[in-house]
């Protein structure tokens, strides 16, 4: 591979997203409250420090394999963080699913989920276990990973370390988040800022969870399941079509980031360590003192 394509797939600018209109519409303030967060339970720890940790600065490595090691080992606990906690949710929807009658706090746990998931339906009714399950699942860490590389050029862009933001998530109430530099005249949008990078991954996964944009990421998550196979990140990037005004170029640009980087070595790691957990295994991962105790090998 020529030095030219490593330099690409190495440094690529943040995307303008003219069609990020609706994705991700906060409530009014500063730091975007509702943005990722997480649904409080009984049953679901309290974040662990580390997750609310700073952007490291990854602009002072001057070795690109040494730059891009750092990135996904900083990356990477935080996704199982993030994912371990949906799925005791996950854990915890199909648990109500199999009860005959559901009492008043189960429903009202339902309806705050169906509220941040955009789920229409009756309380309790098969429609909305249906919808749910379908959008409260997780994310494949190298889609989180090739994505977050490529929207925030490895950690470095103006987004990323004023706003935390990753992904390049956009909001529209005054004040929210940063003013894009090329922002057109006429636009009002921001991109969005974040309290710390683990709460724009949460962001990120709730905008795949729940915008109707992104039906085609869930439906083919959804029938993986189905068949017991676990989605790939290579094989979700398809349903990317309206990440990008690029469309089919941004999804295949994704997916060479996915396969260059040997990021699907991630996806197998959580398929064959994190994914069947019950629900003790997974609170203790959820609630991990140590970022690093989460990295491939540790556990």
């Amino acid at each position: 591979m020529s030095t030219g394509i490593r330099a690409l797939l190495l440094v690529f600018p943040l995307v303008a997203f003219a069609i990020w209109g609706a994705l991700h519409v906060p409530s009014p303030g500063n730091r975007l409250p509702g943005a990722g967060e997480d649904i409080t339970l009984d049953a679901l720890p309290s974040l662990p420090r580390w997750a609310e940790a700073e952007l490291p600065d990854f602009a002072s490595y001057q070795d690109v394999s040494e730059k891009k090691k750092e990135f996904f080992s900083f990356l990477y606990p935080r996704i199982v963080l993030a994912n371990s906690r949906i799925l005791i949710q996950r854990q915890y929807l199909e648990t109500l699913g199999r009860k005959d009658t559901l009492s008043e706090s189960e429903i009202t746990w339902l309806e705050r989920q169906a509220e941040r998931l955009r789920v229409d339906e009756e309380p309790g009714s098969d429609e909305m276990f249906r919808r749910l399950r379908s959008r409260l699942d997780v994310i494949p860490p190298s889609l989180v990973m090739a994505q977050a590389a490529n929207e925030s050029a490895w950690g470095t862009s103006r987004f990323a370390l004023k706003g935390n933001n990753l992904f390049g998530q956009w909001c529209f109430s005054k004040g929210c988040g940063i003013v894009p530099n090329s922002r057109g005249e006429g636009k009002s949008h921001e991109v969005a800022d974040f309290a710390s990078p683990y709460r724009s991954i949460t962001g990120y996964i709730q905008n795949l969870n729940r915008h109707p944009s992104y039906q085609l990421v869930r439906d083919l998550r959804r029938t993986a399941r189905e068949n017991g196979r676990f989605a790939s990140g290579t094989a979700l990037a398809a349903g990317l079509i309206s990440y990008s005004e690029r469309g089919e170029e941004y999804i295949s640009e994704i997916r060479s980031m996915i396969s260059f980087n040997k990021l699907s070595e991630y996806d197998r790691e959580f398929r064959n360590v994190v994914l069947e957990n019950g629900t003790k295994e997974l609170v203790q991962l959820a609630s991990s003192s140590e970022e690093t105790a989460l990295l491939p090998g540790q556990l």
